[in-house]
């Protein structure tokens, strides 16, 4: 049977699941190598103890095989929650089992911190399309966490040195929210991108031959970008 034919399902990870730990950080890795970004690095232990704690999602297909997986951070004591280390078996992506597994880990999300503000940080249209799916907007890098150590795990990205050589203010990265004290509903979220997608690959594009070009010039000047409430100004 073809790989993208077969049944998957996708679930809250439960202790039988800490077995795929090892495969599922050697992906991650492979993978942001592979983009030329990087997240931050993860062991098969850190992966355990989230599956642990019952804040991670995994994609398995009926006979076991191991298809996909996703894990919740917590930072600012709880006031913001993130959706984080996305990973999708080669042999699996393009089957939209990201899209299953990332609305599983938001609804997971929304269960355990229904007060907190959900973020992600992405260079992906891609990824970018499913959070709009879900209700998130893309926002200014001054509306996510501040913590410190939520940034200190961008060290491991090949971009770390333009993000603060833009103060923390922006990077190639795309920042998404989803605030559920004040959002846009998915239907808006979703008309938006669906609007935008070409006009926001673009910005994509610009934004990376932007930052790479000043960042080769040692441009420390910042970011210019602003303190508006969210991208979708840009737009209108």
């Amino acid at each position: 049977m073809d790989n993208l034919s077969k049944e998957i399902i996708v679930k809250v990870a439960g202790a039988a699941d800490k077995k795929f730990s090892k495969i599922i950080t050697d992906e991650m890795e492979a993978s942001a190598k592979a983009r030329g970004t990087g997240i931050a690095k993860r062991s098969p232990e850190y992966i355990e103890k989230k599956i642990d704690e019952g804040k991670a999602v995994i994609a398995l297909t009926t006979d076991g095989e191991w298809v996909g997986f996703c894990y919740i951070e917590t930072w600012s004591h709880g006031e913001y929650v993130a959706n984080s280390g996305l990973i999708v078996s080669p042999n699996f992506r393009k089957s939209g089992v990201a899209k299953q597994i990332k609305q599983t880990i938001f609804k997971l999300s929304r269960q355990k911190y229904p007060e907190a503000k959900i973020f992600g940080l992405t260079t992906g249209l891609a990824v970018m399309k499913i959070n709009s799916d879900l209700g998130y907007e893309p926002v200014t890098y001054s509306e996510l966490t501040q913590d410190e150590e939520f940034w200190a795990g961008c060290k491991s990205c090949v971009n770390y040195e333009i993000l603060m050589g833009k103060d923390r203010k922006n990077c190639m990265c795309t920042a998404m929210l989803y605030d559920p004290k004040d959002h846009y509903e998915p239907e808006e979220t979703k008309a938006f991108f669906e609007e935008n997608k070409t006009g926001l690959e673009r910005l994509q594009r610009l934004k990376q031959w932007k930052f790479l070009k000043a960042f080769r010039k040692k441009d420390k000047s910042g970011s210019g970008s602003g303190t508006i409430k969210s991208f979708f100004n840009l737009f209108h």
